[in-house]
């Protein structure tokens, strides 16, 4: 726990003062009705060691009052208040693989539509796939059935551009911020590799947001702060080609954004067939880690239908509650009058006066 007024913690002093006082007070008053042969003290409930009881009620409660004056404030689990949350999707053609049964997007369709159903109305969602280039496919919407449909058509294609993804998605949490491909460091290539990041940035960088502005200065926050929204991304293997991964992760976490990254198929992975062309689609984890761990986001294995539903789920918990620093004060006052209530209460019952 920690104090956004710590000076005013000072005041405690006084509790030690008023518990000399009372000390005193108290001796004083015996030695008083000690000189009178004891005919004035009773032998009723408050005598005793219990007759102390309700004064030390009324000290603590001064002290729990001084304690609040000074805001204490502690990391508490609270509901979350992410208004949006966006899906981005690998649609590269090594999602047909069947490591992950019975495909590995038809797994990922399936398991994002129960996520997709599992969130709070009030939550906004949008859908980004990305292949050779990302695209926003769902703008943010309360909308299920528009998501639910969005999911449904999605279809494999060529290319695999994380870095592309994560910078559409971050221009889709901030529209006016001028976030665009072509700002993001590019992947190392030759000539046709930069010939061609520069072709994905022409076709990608301002899609989802048309006529956006020029990227605006700004400051930079903690990672992992931006409580607003969150990106989940699925993919199944190494980003091909796009800015690079890291750089764009870097960007979020900038922002604040936290990146929840899914690993979707196996390390053995299998042998994709199709067109005279046969290829081993394995999953190639460390990307996703890192992307994971730079946004203070989590990464996720999802080697099955069942654990990719099991990840859904566990992500749905960590969306629906927080750790968040608030301050307690209240607790503290309310605990003060409740005390304070219970000395009075002692003191009336006992010797029909407070204190």
């Amino acid at each position: 726990m920690t104090f956004i007024w710590p000076q005013m913690l000072w005041a405690l002093l006084v509790v030690p003062l008023l518990g000399i006082a009372y000390v005193t007070w108290t001796r004083r008053r015996g030695s008083a009705l000690g000189s009178l042969g004891g005919l004035a003290l009773s032998a009723g409930p408050g005598r005793g060691r219990w007759r102390h009881l309700p004064p030390a009620l009324f000290l603590l409660a001064v002290a729990l009052l001084l304690v609040s004056v000074g805001r204490p404030a502690a990391v508490v689990t609270l509901p979350a208040q992410h208004e949006t949350v966006i899906l981005a999707i690998d649609i590269s053609g090594s999602m047909r693989a069947s490591d992950v049964k019975p495909t590995r997007l038809a797994a990922t369709q399936t398991a994002a539509k129960a996520f997709v159903e599992a969130q709070p109305s009030s939550t906004r969602i949008g859908i980004v796939t990305f292949a050779g280039i990302a695209s926003l496919v769902q703008p943010p919407t309360d909308n299920r059935e528009d998501v639910l449909q969005a999911i449904d058509r999605l279809q494999p294609q060529r290319g695999t551009a994380i870095g592309s993804a994560i910078v559409v998605s971050l221009a889709t949490i901030f529209p006016s911020a001028g976030i665009d491909l072509r700002t993001v460091g590019r992947r190392e290539g030759g000539a046709d590799g930069n010939r061609e990041q520069r072709r994905d940035a022409a076709r990608a960088g301002a899609a989802p947001i048309p006529g956006a502005p020029q990227a605006k200065p700004f400051e930079p926050v903690p990672a992992g702060s931006f409580d607003s929204a969150v990106i989940v991304l699925l993919s199944d293997g190494q980003s091909t080609t796009g800015p690079d991964p890291v750089a764009a992760a870097r960007l979020a976490a900038e922002r604040g954004v936290r990146v929840y990254t899914v690993g979707i198929g196996t390390a053995k992975g299998e042998v994709l067939r199709t067109d005279g062309w046969s290829m081993r689609v394995a999953l190639d984890e460390s990307g996703l880690k890192t992307v994971a761990d730079l946004t203070r986001g989590e990464y996720f294995l999802g080697d099955s239908a069942a654990e990719l539903k099991r990840i859904y789920q566990s992500m749905n918990s960590r969306f629906v509650m927080e750790k968040k620093e608030l301050e307690v004060g209240a607790f503290f006052a309310a605990a003060a009058a409740l005390f304070a209530l219970l000395g009075a209460a002692l003191s009336v019952a006992w010797y029909g006066r407070i204190l």
